[in-house]
């Protein structure tokens, strides 16, 4: 999975927690965002009601914390990137503009036959 360099909208694991959620609220409300993919949030809250669901000895918080990890991770980059900068107060930035994650290379590709 990618790294999305996420930063917190507040320092410490409290804040994080908080933008995380509004992050998995806001994805959950867009319609770019895949109908089934939706249900991984879904599942942790339904585990967090019904526990006797999986046997063992299964944290919670984990069920929860990794369906929604997975959620935001699966969500098309774009879209998780324009909830974050919304969340973060940035209005201004270019909408359709993705931060570089490498090297980018802009350039057109023609097809040419040797003889």
């Amino acid at each position: 999975m990618s790294n999305r360099n996420l930063q917190p909208i507040r320092k410490g694991f409290l804040g994080e927690i908080i933008l995380q959620t509004k992050l998995v609220y806001r994805l959950m409300r867009d319609k770019r965002i895949n109908f089934f993919l939706k249900f991984l949030p879904f599942i942790g809250v339904v585990y967090l009601v019904f526990p006797d669901l999986l046997p063992g000895p299964v944290d919670d918080a984990a069920i929860i914390l990794t369906g929604s990890y997975l959620f935001v991770e699966f969500c098309p980059r774009v879209i998780v990137d324009e909830h974050l900068r919304l969340l973060r107060g940035d209005e201004t930035g270019n909408q359709n503009s993705v931060p570089p994650t490498g090297d980018i290379i802009d350039a057109e590709f023609h097809d040419v036959d040797e003889k």
